[in-house]
């Protein structure tokens, strides 16, 4: 007979990197402004929501410059990820999946730090975490695809 000490223990979750939590709570900032319909990028909004979501300083940081990254460059995003959905309306993607594309867009197209393999394989872990059964593939082509476009340009 097992003893309760001699089952395997199913292995602690570690916590996500400082960057990986930056890319999230980036996400999940986006996110809340999406589903109210609101674009609200003010310093009142944003110390808000780091008063909701504990984070590290630099996952803080992080996530600080992309939310801005995202900002500056909205328009621009929206109209890149419009265009390489293939038989699919914009406003038919979930707003999770729309927004994990806008922060691995931005990654990609104007985060000169973050090499694009990275950006896209951040965007599809989270996509794990947080999308559908179908949203890491489907993040990944689009991001690929706009990936490859861009190299061409």
């Amino acid at each position: 007979m097992d003893s309760p000490d001699s089952k395997k223990k199913k292995p602690k979750k570690k916590a996500p990197s400082p960057r990986r939590d930056g890319r999230e709570a980036a996400v999940q900032y986006l996110y809340g402004n999406d589903i109210h319909g609101d674009v609200d990028f003010s310093d009142e909004t944003l110390e808000a929501f780091w008063e909701l979501r504990l984070a590290k300083s630099f996952a803080q940081d992080f996530a600080t410059v992309i939310i801005g990254g995202v900002r500056d460059h909205l328009s621009e995003i929206d109209d890149t990820i419009r265009n390489t959905l293939e038989n699919f309306a914009f406003q038919r993607l979930t707003p999770v999946d729309r927004n994990i594309l806008r922060v691995g867009t931005f990654e990609v197209l104007f985060n000169d730090e973050v090499p694009w393999q990275v950006a896209i394989n951040e965007a599809v872990e989270i996509a794990k975490r947080y999308g559908s059964e179908e949203s890491p593939g489907f993040i990944n082509g689009i991001l690929d695809t706009i990936h490859k476009s861009n190299e061409t340009e």
